[in-house]
Order: structure tokens, then C-alpha cells, then sequence
């Protein structure tokens, strides 16, 4: 999917119109009539589809725009289906229900938005992945929520905030190296400056999450006991059970594959749910990869908690992404994307109008094609020669990509991380949007810099 491979020449302003009308029926969809987004993104593509036939695109060249658009996120996807076997075989192991216990003994319904939020930010920064952040440790803070009858919903946007936080800033970072690169700028330049948008961004989003935390009811206490007890008498509490998650915690800390970190993940806790079940039940354990775990504790709210994962549990995601991604090899094919890059380019002559442009298409291309890295490299290609004659150094670029790319990807719900979340946490896109502050926040302060020219000092 590059710029020049398209079969079609289309003025700007076609582009745009069209591109306007696709967003409107997508998002009155799925918005509106609340259809499961596969029948939205699918209507989507019949809408490209015709659009082709009526330009005389053969239908042979927009099948293979399709598949050639599902090519990128092949990567994605396979991550999804050991993610999938992750969550399931940490619950199996303890490693789920131990962070669950030790959470319980650390927080209660007092500062339990904000602690939710620092925590994942300080393991999403360890680990260098928000998805895998939110499908571990905050998998286990959702199901806290339940049991303290805390809102999910404004849990999720904590988990969500907390996580991206962590990708944004880890030098472990996929995206964060991705912005670096693109742009020509040294890793750890680039995190320092991110630090102008995204410190603001952590303490007014920390501040409204301790404003919005509850105090515990004596109720959720109790009900908070009867869950300890029950996780105790499961079997499910050892130290050794976060064996996995250090694992894979020293593994990302060395940079290995994201695929061997995540089997590692697998394998171990696979080897300790064993232990924990005194012998091997082989038949158990590859439908428990597949199918997920299964608790029957018969308390109602931790079954709910516990029951998760397998890649089963990826299939709704997967197909979702398949869909979105094919769409967005339609758009490029047809040349409706690179026509609205090269409007772009015509009108930047100040630094306010280079910056809104450059967050204007990150966040864009978010929404048309639902694909953070494709908002990184494409805007970050777009712009680099425009931010050189501006006399803006690289690393306000990659500032710029992640605070309107990497973040923005989860609030949209087509994308890649907005499918993935709510599969994880159970929690729909549209209902946690707008508790995910950081992801928020993060847009509009590069905005406010790029208006008024804090920490854009220019080259000598």
C-alpha cells in the first residue's frame, strides 16, 4: 500500500467528498444504528467496490487492492492469536488471578481510577506494549472493578490511558521506535521531547482520575473478601505464578520478537499450571489455548472475571481487522488516500498550519484506514522534507506522530487496538472513549504547541 501504486488520478476535492460520505455511513452505522462494525467496514467496501466499477477499475485490480491491504497486518494478527493463548493460559497458571489477589490487597474503591491508571502506565513502560499491558494487568483490574462494584467503563479508559502512556514513552516501544526512525531522530531525543505533550497530558488525566474514583462501600468489601477466598481455595495464588509475567518482562527488556516473547509467555505458564494441577491433561490444555479458561468457582462474578482468552476469543478482532484493512487497500488503490496527502502538502506555510496538518492526517488516516502504524510512516514521510524547510528539527515530527497516530488509534472503532481492547476488556469503544483521557488530552496539547510555539524552538 504506497502512495504510488493506485490505478486512479483523482482531483482532491473527489477524493475528500467521497472520503467525507464513507466516514458519515460508517459512523452512523455503527454509531447510529449500532450494527456490529464488520457489517459497517463490509458496506464500506461495497461502497469503494462501486465506486471502482463506475471509474472502470477492473474488478481483478480491486481484489488484489484488497489482499495487498490486508498484507501489513499480518504481523498484527498472528500477535492476536498468542495474546489470545496468553490471557488463557495465565489464568490457567495464576498469573492473572495472583495480580487480581495482590491488587485487591494494594487498592480499594478510594483513588482506585487513579492507582488503575499509574499502574498500568508504570508496567506498559516495562513491558513497551499497551495491548499486552491491558490484556494482563488490566484484564485483572476490569475484574477488581466488578467486584467493587466500580464502573468497568471509566476502568477501561484508566487501563487504556495507563497503557498507551507506557507504549508512547518505553524505548521498548514498536511505535515509539517506528516514529524515530521515520522521522531521522535518536530514540531517546524523541521520548525527551515527548515528554512537553505527554507529562501535562499524565497529570490532568491523573488528577481527573482521582476526582472521579469512588470510596469503597462496605458492601464491595465484603463482596471483595468472598473473591480472595475463593481465588485462595481455586488453587490460583502462588508467587511462582508470576514467573511468566517476569519472563516476559526480561524478555522485552532485551528486545526479543514479540512472537518469542509472548510463546515464552505461553510456554511457561502452561509448564506452571501443571505444577498447580499435579500431571498433564493434554486434551485440557490445547482446548484451554483454543477455547480459553473456564472457571466454575460458583461464585458468579469471578467466573465472569476468570473465564477468558484462547484464540477463539480473537476471532471476532481478527475478522474486524481483515475487513478494515482490506478497505483501506481500496482507498489506496483508487488513489482517494495519496489524493488527500498531496492537498496537504499545498498549504503549509506556518508552523501552527504544519503542525495541524501533520496531527489532522495521523488522525485521519487512523479513522479512514483504522492502522496506527500506517498513520506513523505516512504522515511521517509526508511531512519530513515540510518540517526541514520550516526549520523544525525531526523530533517535533515524531512528537507529533505519536501523540496524534499511536494514541488516537484505540478511540476509533474499526481500528486495530479499539478491537482488540473491547474484545479484551469487555468493554465497547464508544462506551470507554470518554474516560480514556491521556488518549484525549495528548491531540490537543500538540495542537496548543503548535499554535503557540512552546518547545518549537527552531534550528540554529
Amino acid at each position: 500500500m504506497i502512495q504510488e501504486n493506485k490505478a486512479l488520478n483523482i482531483h482532491a476535492a473527489e477524493a475528500a467528498i467521497f472520503t467525507i460520505l464513507l466516514m458519515g455511513v460508517l459512523g452512523f452505522l455503527i454509531i447510529k444504528i449500532e450494527v456490529v462494525p464488520h457489517i459497517a467496514i463490509m458496506t464500506g467496501i461495497i461502497m469503494l467496490l462501486l465506486y471502482g466499477a463506475i471509474k472502470k477499475v477492473s474488478f481483478k485490480e480491486l481484489e488484489k487492492a484488497m489482499i495487498d491491504g490486508v498484507k501489513p497486518g499480518l504481523g498484527a494478527i498472528m500477535i492476536f492469536f498468542f495474546i489470545g493463548m496468553l490471557i488463557s493460559s495465565w489464568m490457567a497458571s495464576g498469573t492473572i488471578p495472583t495480580f487480581i489477589y495482590l491488587s485487591i490487597e494494594l487498592v480499594s474503591g478510594k483513588f482506585f481510577y487513579a492507582i488503575v491508571f499509574v499502574v498500568t502506565a508504570i508496567i506498559g513502560v516495562c513491558i513497551g506494549s499497551s495491548l499486552t499491558t491491558a490484556a494482563t494487568i488490566g484484564v485483572g483490574f476490569i475484574g477488581i472493578s466488578t467486584a467493587l462494584d466500580i464502573s468497568p467503563i471509566i476502568t477501561a479508559g484508566a487501563v487504556i490511558s495507563g497503557a498507551f502512556f507506557g507504549d508512547k514513552m518505553s524505548p521498548l516501544s514498536d511505535t515509539t521506535i517506528l516514529a524515530a526512525s521515520v522521522t531521522g531522530t535518536n530514540l531517546f531525543e524523541h521520548i525527551k521531547d515527548m515528554a512537553w505533550t505527554t507529562i501535562p497530558a499524565f497529570i490532568i488525566s491523573f488528577i481527573v482520575y482521582l476526582i472521579l474514583s469512588p470510596k469503597g462501600s462496605i458492601e464491595s468489601m465484603e463482596k471483595i473478601e468472598i473473591i480472595k477466598e475463593t481465588l485462595l481455595n481455586m488453587n490460583l495464588v502462588h508467587w511462582y505464578s508470576l514467573i511468566p509475567f517476569l519472563i516476559l518482562a526480561i524478555l522485552a527488556l532485551k528486545k526479543a520478537s514479540v512472537i518469542a516473547t509472548l510463546f515464552s509467555g505461553v510456554l511457561s505458564a502452561l509448564l506452571i499450571s501443571i505444577w498447580i494441577n499435579n500431571g498433564v491433561n493434554l486434551e485440557g490444555m490445547l482446548n484451554l489455548l483454543y477455547s480459553g479458561y473456564k472457571a466454575t468457582s460458583g461464585v458468579a462474578d469471578l467466573d465472569s472475571i476468570l473465564s477468558r482468552g484462547g484464540i477463539e476469543s480473537m476471532m471476532f478482532s481478527i475478522s474486524i481487522i481483515l475487513l478494515a484493512l482490506s478497505m483501506g487497500g481500496l482507498l489506496f488503490r483508487l488513489g482517494i488516500i495519496p489524493a488527500l496527502l498531496s492537498v496537504v502538502q499545498k498549504i503549509l506555510n506556518r508552523v501552527s498550519a504544519l503542525i495541524c496538518s501533520a496531527a489532522g492526517m495521523a488522525i485521519a488516516i487512523n479513522f479512514i484506514i483504522g492502522e496506527q502504524y500506517l498513520s506513523i510512516l505516512l504522515t511521517g514521510n509526508a511531512f519530513k522534507d515540510n518540517f526541514t524547510k520550516a526549520g523544525l528539527e525531526p523530533k517535533h515530527l515524531s512528537r507529533v506522530l505519536e501523540d496524534a497516530g499511536t494514541v488516537v488509534n484505540p478511540l476509533v472503532p474499526w481500528s486495530v487496538c479499539g478491537v482488540f481492547l473491547a474484545s479484551v476488556l469487555g468493554v465497547s469503544v464508544m462506551d470507554y472513549v470518554p474516560f480514556t483521557f491521556f488518549c484525549l488530552l495528548s491531540p490537543f496539547i500538540t495542537l496548543f504547541y503548535g499554535f503557540t510555539g512552546i518547545s518549537l524552538q527552531k534550528k540554529r
